[in-house]
């Protein structure tokens, strides 16, 4: 389907069953993640940037579970950042990279924006636009990743979604919307990802950086600013990679993660916690050693004692020890004064992390880890190798999802409010006005 009558002409209602739900299941994991992010350091620090520099006009939005009203753009530098400092949002395979910590807080303020000056959004007018959002950055993704050499954060590619849905909510003609996609791909940040896995900070994977290019975008273009064409949507290298636009779901392929932690570190997780779950005697008193085989990319990550949580959170020992000592893995035991907790660090220091070349060879097409522990009566269990929980084929379910949310949101929201969240995104699609919504998550 051309890219203008799909995002034009696509209804939540005609996607299958399987990929509105996976879409659904997208949107609530992220507002838990923004909720669970909503007051570490990196999202102090993001809203007050945006509150000194983004003064709100006649057009604002509100900052996510803060209330205080900012300029779009603003909302969007901000919204990307927070996301984006709790590492549990979803990604994607061929992309390598993510789309709903763009997408989603990009929209979000978008929609917030324009109902504020009165106009109506359905629930499931919302729903298509975050569908048409994802799907389209993460063939933007794919088409960037196999066109250019260098591994690029997801900003680059996927303020192209935030044009793509954000189209759709303001009803752009086809004009706009193509000088709107060229605008976003020109200023996207193509950002050296590498760099940040090796030296972590509050950079992260740019979504903020990505949020505020397709915001900016749709604004330039409906000011008749001219920048035509988009080469990862209207190059003839790139066509084969939407010529399938409708007719099959790359949201379908996307991977979840059940701990705020990089992707990379998912597997060995899974692993542990399999191994756990098995053999009850395996405990943070009784382990000696732990001997993690993984694949190069995921072994660089290391991280066996981190100086903040950005380094926790691209690190592999660290979160392993977490989980062992704390018995699970939320934003508390990568935040704050978990980092420097002596019994995690204990554990941490048990951690032996080494590269199997033929894990190594598996990537990226499978990511996959094994784990050996030893406890310290002589008993050693190990693990086979172990793709993530949250793959397409080792899906997490609706009640596993549920409860990721409250693990998320738990330390920052009452049980009444996370109870009306679940409610309110579970029944979206049925909403005359996303107004609710955009209250329960708009608001401190």
């Amino acid at each position: 389907m051309y890219l203008y009558q799909f995002i034009r002409q696509l209804q939540f209602s005609d996607i299958p069953d399987h990929t509105r739900q996976i879409v659904s299941h997208s949107l609530l994991d992220i507002i838990g993640i923004a909720a669970g992010a909503s007051h570490n350091q990196t999202a102090q620090q993001i809203k007050n940037y945006a509150i000194k520099h983004y003064t709100p006009t006649h057009l604002y939005s509100r900052l996510l579970f803060d209330g205080r009203p900012v300029h779009p753009l603003g909302a969007a530098w901000a919204g990307g950042f927070i996301v984006d400092s709790l590492d549990a949002h979803e990604g994607h395979f061929t992309s390598k990279g993510h789309a709903g910590a763009t997408i989603v807080p990009a929209l979000i303020a978008l929609a917030d924006a324009y109902c504020n000056q009165g106009q109506q959004i359905s629930g499931s007018e919302l729903l298509a636009a975050i569908t048409i959002g994802y799907e389209t950055a993460l063939r933007a993704g794919i088409a960037l990743m196999n066109s250019t050499a260098e591994y690029h954060a997801s900003g680059a590619f996927s303020g192209i979604g935030v044009v793509c849905g954000g189209a759709r909510l303001l009803n752009l003609n086809e004009q706009q919307f193509r000088h709107a996609l060229g605008i976003a791909e020109y200023f996207g940040p193509r950002c050296p990802m590498m760099r940040l896995v090796d030296f972590p900070s509050m950079l992260r994977d740019a979504h903020g950086a990505g949020a505020y290019a397709g915001i900016n975008a749709l604004l330039l273009a409906q000011e008749g600013i001219t920048g035509a064409p988009a080469e990862t949507v209207a190059m003839k290298n790139v066509q084969h990679y939407w010529d399938d636009l409708g007719k099959r779901w790359e949201i379908d392929a996307q991977y979840f993660k059940p701990w705020p932690v990089c992707r990379w570190a998912q597997p060995a997780l899974t692993a542990i916690t399999t191994l756990m779950n098995q053999h009850p005697e395996i405990n943070a008193n009784n382990i000696e050693t732990i001997r993690i085989e993984t694949f190069h990319e995921s072994m660089r990550l290391q991280g066996h004692f981190p100086a903040n949580a950005d380094e926790a959170q691209y690190s592999l020992a660290f979160p392993v020890a977490a989980l062992i000592s704390r018995g699970q893995l939320g934003p508390t035991e990568v935040t704050g004064d978990a980092i420097y907790a002596e019994d995690i660090l204990a554990i941490s220091r048990r951690i032996e992390i080494i590269e199997a070349d033929d894990l190594s060879a598996c990537f990226p097409e499978a990511m996959l880890s094994r784990v050996h522990i030893l406890l310290k009566n002589g008993h050693q269990y190990s693990s086979p190798n172990t793709p993530a929980k949250g793959d397409p084929a080792t899906a997490m379910t609706t009640a596993e999802f549920h409860d990721k949310f409250q693990l998320l949101a738990a330390s920052q929201l009452p049980q009444s409010r996370i109870n009306a969240i679940k409610e309110t995104v579970t029944n979206l699609e049925q909403a005359k006005d996303c107004r609710s919504l955009l209250r329960q998550i708009l608001t401190p």
